[in-house]
This record gives structure tokens, C-alpha cells and sequence, in this order.
């Protein structure tokens, strides 16, 4: 008699700010992906590299997640269809998965006049994920926050400060037993209240703000400039952007914690900040799409005075989507094999990386190959 046949392990992947523009696209590319409607564009992990590292199969993702809005998935993919940033017809194409991440999304929090305590919410939020990850049987599940940005702190919390709310997901993620992911510039779990839960907890976790267009180009650029020993005296930068991601970083202090991320890169790849800033417009019509403009101005050989401009247009929801299921099926084999702590192998993924990461886009790809490697001899011991 024959063994019964083991089906394969199924991963959960919880996204915090689950109707939005990216989540959406997360979704549904998995999906088209899985019925082999699309090729896996933008997905480091499809590549010839990660082939013997064990990840577990797009087709065994599991999506759900905490949102205070109430736009139901189908309809906001079909609403990003109608803006380009889906393909036409795709929406209709993977409604059943849409649907099925839909009934996985619990309301987030805190709402205005929510009088629960921090205590409450995080137990909350830890529930939702617990009973998601029991009732649909899956293996474990990761948590990436893809919510709006926050705005920045005004100095350095103190270890008993109130905690935002990407610090409660946060928290509710490592009580429940699941890697966690911050995509955004929001605090996270970078918060000191949540130092000693992060280390005591036995997980694996990435590092924050996602590298998608701007800053990917800055991490590319910046070590040319210092290999060539060219002196870079100006760096500015201008984006132009619509969706939500424009409506929430029209607040300067979410603005300030995108632009952190930004500068970062500039001092870790030259060495120093050099002079200009990087501003963020709001422009509606631009809908989920961007523009991001740099203006570099630099002296070459006896002084010589020169300029390099770039100019980006993309779409930021297509952009980050796949590294997201990157990073969620990464985290997930981690887990699977025993790995803790901060993951700086991760860092080729962040403007933001955690632990002791290289700066350069080179150096930290050649580090995510390495991982890749050590991922599929672990699982050989």
C-alpha cells in the first residue's frame, strides 16, 4: 500500500495595509504567476540563483491581513487596472484569490476613538495571526507592513514611549510566532521599547523601507562616484507622486521618514552628505505613478565641473511587489531552517538594513547569493 501523498507546506504571508496599492498587486501578481499568465518580472528569487535554496512555491502562499480601510480587494484591483498598473483583465482573471485574500483581512487599528490600550491591540492583532495560521493549516506565516508611512518621530523615543501603530503589528507579529518585514520608512520594530521582545523572540526579521526606484539608482551610483574618486559636491532629488503613498507624504513629517532612507544611502556609499535635499509632491493625477528626478553635480579631474542627471518613472506598487514576496519567501525558509535575529543579507532589499550590511547594491547582491547558498546547505545537514 502506497504512502498517503503529502501535500506540500502552505506559508502565510500577512500584510499590513492589505487593501492598499501594493498588497493588491502582491496578490494578484502571485496569483498570475501561479497560472503562469505572467513571467516573474522583478523576482530576485525566480532567478538561477535561488533554484536549490528551498523556497517555498508562489503557489503555496496564503494571503491575509490587517487594514483600517474597507475597499474590498477585487475592486481595488480593478481600480489599479484601470490606472495601468495592473494588466487589463487580470482582475477578472485571478477574482477567486483576490476574494480569498479578502475574507483573510481582519480590521486594523488604532482607529480615531479606539479606546483600547496598547496591550489590547497588540493581543489583538497577534490573534488575528494566530487564527489565520491555525485554521488554514499553514506551516507559518510571514509578516510584511506595507501601510502608509508614518510620520517621523520628532527626536529618539525613549524605551517607554508610546508605541505607533507600525510598532504594534510589529509586536503582534513576534508574540505570534512569525518573521516580520517592514517595507515602509515607519518605525517597525525599530522602536528601543521593542529591542529586548525582538531579541528574545528566536525569529528572523529584515530591515526597513523598501528599495524601489530612487534610492535603488542612489545605491548604484554613490559607490561609482567614490570608486572613480570623483568628488561629489550637490546631490538633490525631486518626486513626483499620486495614490496614497502622494496623499500620506504630503505630510512633511512623513516626507522626512522617506527622505532619511534617501540620504542614508548617500552617506554610507560616499562617505559624507554632500549639499541638496530631496523633495516629495503630491500630484493626484499621477495616480499610482512616479517620477523621481536627480541632479548630481560633481568635479572630475583638475577640478573640472560636471553633472549627471537621471530621471525615473515608474510605478512604485509594480516595483515593490515582487521584492515583497521576495523577502516573504526568504524570511519563511529562515524560519523554517532555525534562523534568528536581524537578517543584514537581506539588506540588497532596504535602504534600511539591519545588523552589519555593505551599502553598495553590488556588495549586498553578492551577499543575497551567499544567503542563497547557505539556505540550500542548511537544509543538507
Amino acid at each position: 500500500m502506497s504512502a498517503p501523498r503529502q501535500l506540500p507546506p502552505r506559508v502565510g504571508v500577512w500584510l499590513i495595509g492589505a487593501r492598499g496599492s501594493v498588497a493588491t498587486t502582491v496578490v494578484a501578481g502571485c496569483a498570475a504567476l501561479t497560472a503562469g499568465l505572467r513571467p516573474p518580472t522583478g523576482l530576485a528569487t525566480e532567478t538561477p540563483a535561488f533554484a536549490r535554496s528551498g523556497l517555498p512555491a508562489l503557489s503555496s502562499l496564503v494571503f491575509g491581513g490587517h487594514d483600517t480601510l474597507d475597499c474590498p480587494l477585487p475592486k481595488r484591483a480593478e481600480q489599479l487596472a484601470a490606472g495601468g498598473v495592473l494588466p487589463p483583465g487580470l482582475p477578472a482573471a485571478v477574482e477567486a484569490e483576490l476574494a480569498a485574500a479578502e475574507r483573510e483581512i481582519r480590521p486594523g487599528g488604532p482607529l480615531p476613538g479606539d479606546t483600547r490600550e496598547e496591550e489590547e491591540l497588540i493581543a489583538a492583532f497577534a490573534t488575528d495571526l494566530r487564527d489565520f495560521v491555525r485554521r488554514l493549516g499553514l506551516d507559518r506565516a510571514v509578516v510584511v507592513n506595507v501601510a502608509s508611512t508614518e510620520p517621523a518621530p520628532t527626536e529618539p523615543a525613549p524605551t517607554g514611549a508610546a508605541l505607533p501603530a507600525s510598532s504594534l503589528y510589529a509586536a503582534a507579529a513576534l508574540r505570534a510566532g512569525c518573521p516580520y518585514v517592514n517595507f515602509t520608512p515607519s518605525t517597525g520594530l525599530h522602536h528601543p521599547g521593542l529591542a529586548g521582545l525582538a531579541a528574545s523572540s528566536g525569529l528572523p526579521y529584515g530591515g526597513r523601507d523598501g528599495k524601489t526606484g530612487q534610492t535603488l539608482l542612489r545605491s548604484v551610483l554613490g559607490p561609482m562616484f567614490a570608486q572613480r574618486a570623483l568628488d561629489v559636491r550637490a546631490w538633490s532629488g525631486t518626486n513626483l507622486l499620486g495614490g496614497g503613498d502622494g496623499a500620506a507624504l504630503a505630510d512633511p513629517a512623513a516626507a522626512a521618514a522617506k527622505n532619511a532612507g534617501k540620504e542614508r544611502v548617500l552617506a554610507d556609499t560616499l562617505g559624507t552628505v554632500p549639499e541638496g535635499q530631496v523633495h516629495i509632491d503630491d500630484v493626484p493625477a499621477l495616480g499610482d505613478w512616479k517620477t523621481a528626478w536627480d541632479h548630481v553635480a560633481f568635479d572630475g579631474f583638475l577640478g573640472t565641473r560636471m553633472v549627471l542627471q537621471t530621471i525615473w518613472q515608474g510605478c512604485d506598487s509594480a516595483l515593490a511587489a515582487p521584492l515583497v514576496l521576495d523577502l516573504a519567501r526568504l524570511l519563511a525558509r529562515a524560519h523554517e531552517l532555525g534562523l534568528s535575529g536581524p537578517r543584514p543579507e537581506l539588506a540588497f532589499f532596504f535602504k534600511d538594513p539591519v545588523g552589519d550590511a555593505p551599502a553598495s547594491l553590488a556588495e549586498q547582491y553578492a551577499e543575497l547569493e551567499r544567503f542563497a547558498r547557505r539556505l540550500s546547505e542548511e537544509d543538507g545537514r
